[in-house]
This record gives C-alpha cells, structure tokens and sequence, in this order.
C-alpha cells in the first residue's frame, strides 16, 4: 500500500472493489472523521489517491500535502492501526530509512465501523511493479531486512499459523484446495510443476531458531524510492515474530537478473531458508491468482510470474 508516490502517478481513477465485503470509507466521511477528531487538521483538504495505489486492504486518502489516512477497507485489516501505532515506534530506530509511523489513531465515526490511522506522506517512487533488476536496491532493501530482523523482539506478537513467518506447512491446505482450480485454467505454467515445486518447499527444514521481526509484505509497492536509492518501507500489516523466510521472498517477489541472487546473497540465510522463501513466494501466489483472477488482474498476473520464477528455482 502506497503512503508516498510522485505528483504525476496520483490520477484519480473509479474504485474496483476486490472483495465481496469491503468498506470503502469516502472522502466525505474521512473529513468529517478528521473535523472532529483532528481539529489541528481540519482545515486541510481531502482527497483520495488513485485505486491504481490501493492495495487489497485499505483505502487511502491525501489529507493535505503531508498526511495520508489510511482506512481498512476489509475485516481481516482491521487490527493494523493499533499495531501499526503500538510497533512501529519501537523499531523506527531501528532501521536505516523511514516507516510509517502513525500521527493519529481514529476512532470509528460518521458511518465508518472501524479504527484507522493517520500517517506521514513519504514523497517518492515505487519500484515496478513486475519486478526490477535494481541491485543498488536490491541492497538497500537487505539492510533493512538485516535491521528489522536484529530488533529486539522482547513482548513482539507471534504469527499465527498460517500467516507468513508460521510454519509452511499451514498454508498446505489452501494451496492443494486451488490447485484443482487453477489446473482448468491456462495461466502460462504447469500447474503439476507448480505442486512439485510446492512439495519441495513443504519438505525444507522448519525454522527451528527464536523468532525474529519480519515485515511479511515487501513487494514493490511497499517500498518508497528516492532517486534510485530506498528511502522508506511501508505497509506493515504482515508485522509479527516468526521465521526471517517470508522477508527472504523478496527476492522473488520484488526483484529480478541479477537484483535477485544480489538480494538473495546480501540478506545473508541459508539454503532451507531460501527453500522456505521459496515456498512463501508460491502459495500467496497460487491462492492469490485465483481469488484476484476478476477482481485485481495486476494481483493475479503478479502471481502468475512468481510462481513460474519458483518452477524455474525449484524444478
């Protein structure tokens, strides 16, 4: 989810809804939500970002030129305000570029059922979208890695199984439900070397080490780049203790050529690991394609390079 992107990329375009159940707040609501809980604010004007910047879980929106509220838009994001607002202050120090920590944590009000947020706008660029073979980046996204993983996880709140950074082996049960589904589609790859290849990250060793700090969720629109180089990581709804794999993914998820195996050798972890990364790379992905397929094609097409990269990596 974008909190900074250049003037020229900030079109307003009609919302798609991704989900069945979403709630979109409106900028009505969002003013009327800042008038009265942020009455340092409100005089500033509202405005929503383009869907082209939203993400799958919240709606976002300018307020003025140095703010931007963030609005879940689905249950399952709802609790990312008061954990964005309790963890992100403790390992802001942490790390060597910006994240976003929140200003304002709101209440629900004016028909809007859920807590939200208020945050920085971090001026910038994000990578492209299917990949990029930026290997200065590539290292600038490492440290951060490094960094966030060497945090002091003291109090951190676990992932649940079947959330990234849980054992592999809980997202089995949704990646064999889909397969069925994807083998009657044609999605430019072999769905029985996309099981193999799953098989194979089911069989790497466990992380049996103590948890670390993982973000969960660096795509490329999650990171924030200025003239080239990463200035700010965002979009912590994945945040959590657990196995390093799913930062090991990015790998995959964010870069390619030699970006790449830069990352994948500058984050520093073993071959299991990589295996696992693997693994976290491939069943978002197969889950992902399907359920995006009508509603959220960038998502879907998205899924379908990273999983034919882990057939390429795996088989």
């Amino acid at each position: 989810m974008v909190v900074g992107i250049t003037p020229l990329d900030r079109t307003i375009v009609p919302a798609v809804a991704i989900h069945d159940d979403e709630v979109r707040a409106t900028a009505e609501q969002v003013r009327r939500l800042v008038a009265a809980q942020c009455p340092q604010w409100s005089d500033l004007p509202v405005a929503p970002l383009s869907d082209e910047l939203e993400g799958t879980d919240h709606v976002l929106f300018r307020v003025g030129d140095e703010l931007v509220a963030r609005m879940p838009k689905i249950a399952w994001a709802v609790d990312q305000a008061d954990a964005d607002a309790r963890w992100l202050p403790l390992l802001a120090p942490c790390v060597p570029v910006r994240i976003p920590v929140p200003l304002h944590v709101g209440e629900p009000g004016q028909g809007y059922p859920w807590r939200w947020t208020v945050v920085p706008w971090i001026a910038g660029s994000t990578p492209a979208r299917l990949g990029c073979d930026d290997v200065l980046l590539a290292r600038d996204l490492a440290s951060f890695v490094r960094a966030l993983h060497e945090a002091d996880p003291a109090g951190g709140p676990v992932k649940s199984p079947g959330s990234r950074g849980s054992a592999l082996r809980h997202a089995d049960e949704g990646v064999r439900r889909v397969l069925p589904r994807l083998a009657a589609q044609d999605d430019g790859f072999d769905v029985a070397a996309a099981e193999a290849a799953w098989d194979a990250c089911l069989a790497a060793p466990e992380w049996d080490r103590d948890p670390v700090w993982i973000h969960g969720d660096l795509q490329p629109g999650n990171l924030i780049t200025d003239r080239g180089r990463l200035a700010a990581v965002i979009d912590f709804g994945a945040l959590g203790l657990g196995d390093p794999a799913p930062d090991v993914a990015p790998a995959l998820w964010t870069f390619t050529g030699t970006a790449r195996e830069a990352y994948r050798q500058a984050v520093g972890y073993d071959d299991a690991t990589w295996i696992r990364a693997c693994g976290w790379a491939l069943a978002p992905s197969l889950t992902g394609i399907d359920y995006y397929r009508h509603t959220f094609p960038r998502m879907a097409e998205h899924g379908r390079r990273m999983v034919r990269a882990v057939i390429a990596e795996l088989t």
